[in-house]
């Protein structure tokens, strides 16, 4: 699947599709009208905050939870009203859900016991499968006995056991330390993209889900706000909510002004948008859209800045700088720690900046 273009352009049929999808505990609407289709061999993820519903869909999928409304077909079947058993899927909890009285073969063995299949091809396969995780010979271990991440390897291997057409994963790497959270999820692509197997994956963390899908489900408050791949995701917001809660953003109130121009503060700049003028709006612009720029004549939307505050983030900076055009509003933008050290760049250092129009997002 290409990352960087539109929704998957294959004409064969959805391997998954959900169509009218709503969900109701009682009075409250964890799912409003949610519709979806995922190509065989896609790694979709479900991003959102907690409580917009990403997870209710999963269990729904899963047939965790009935849907109050709505239809899902899985490889051309309707399976909106069978039990998780007869879905054809593998799921991974965050709790990994590793039966701790059983050991790591048996563990990974379980779906397979259960479809009574002969002994010696039970162990060939958990061998198989211990290897395909980097566990091989594990098998007489106990959950007890293994690291978190480990145990999420085991969890994984369990739910590919049985060799299903759609894998399920609820905030998998969510409970471990950041390093092995980064090293695992590089794992999980890898391994997926080896096996081709359908995946959808939930996660609250937006640079998990940047890094690892094909396209990326934004949900919030009970409804779909946004599919598309990350770069679309990330460079092109549906709506204000995604621009936000997806990577860091300057949020500028402003007026609209004619012929392509918006007022921010006491200054014009360029910034296409179809609005009428004098139309109040926010302008949604990500610090890497601020550009250190050497102002020359003709240039628009150019500001000169002073540096109010450097965050170290590792391989680069958080700038944020006061512009007077714009009042008292801080802006943000991220320089390199080279750019920084050649310039001699501090805390009250002038800055020629400019605001790159064609990534200014204008919401109303």
């Amino acid at each position: 699947m290409a990352r960087d273009g539109g929704a998957p352009t294959s004409s064969a049929p959805p391997f998954l599709r959900l169509a009218g999808i709503d969900k109701l505990f009682g009075s409250f609407v964890a799912l409003k009208d949610v519709n979806l289709d995922v190509q065989q061999g896609e790694f979709v993820c479900f991003l959102g905050p907690s409580g917009c519903g990403k997870t209710t869909l999963l269990r729904v999928v899963a047939g965790l939870e009935a849907q109050s409304a709505g239809h899902i077909h899985m490889a051309g079947r309707d399976i909106s009203t069978l039990p998780p058993a007869q879905r054809d899927y593998g799921i991974v909890f965050q709790s990994y859900a590793l039966f701790p009285n059983l050991n790591v073969a048996d563990n990974v063995a379980y779906g397979l016991v259960n479809r009574k299949l002969p002994r010696a091809q039970i162990a060939k396969r958990v061998g198989e499968l211990l290897a395909l995780v980097g566990l091989p010979g594990s098998e007489a271990k106990f959950p007890a006995q293994l690291s978190g991440g480990q145990q999420q390897r085991i969890a994984l291997a369990r739910a590919l056991a049985t060799a299903p057409k759609l894998l399920l994963l609820d905030e998998p790497l969510s409970a471990l330390d950041a390093i092995v959270r980064v090293h695992l999820r590089q794992e999980i692509r890898a391994l997926q993209r080896k096996l081709g197997v359908t995946t959808i994956m939930v996660t609250h963390d937006q640079e998990e889900a940047l890094a690892v899908a094909d396209r990326i489900v934004v949900m919030n408050h009970s409804v779909i706000e946004q599919v598309g791949t990350p770069l679309q995701v990330y460079r092109h917001p549906a709506s204000a909510f995604v621009a936000d809660f997806v990577g860091r953003i300057n949020v500028l109130p402003a007026t609209l002004a004619e012929h392509n121009r918006v007022l921010l503060g006491a200054a014009h700049f360029d910034c296409p948008h179809q609005g009428a003028p004098g139309t109040a709006a926010v302008i949604y612009l990500r610090p890497e859209d601020v550009v250190a720029h050497p102002i020359a004549q003709g240039d628009a939307n150019v500001l000169e800045a002073r540096i109010e505050k450097i965050e170290f983030l590792g391989s680069y900076c958080l700038v944020q700088v006061h512009a007077l055009p714009l009042g008292e509003r801080l802006l943000s933008l991220t320089l390199s720690l080279n750019f920084l050290a050649e310039r001699k760049l501090e805390v009250g250092s002038r800055l020629p900046l400019r605001l790159l129009p064609e990534r200014m997002h204008v919401f109303g």
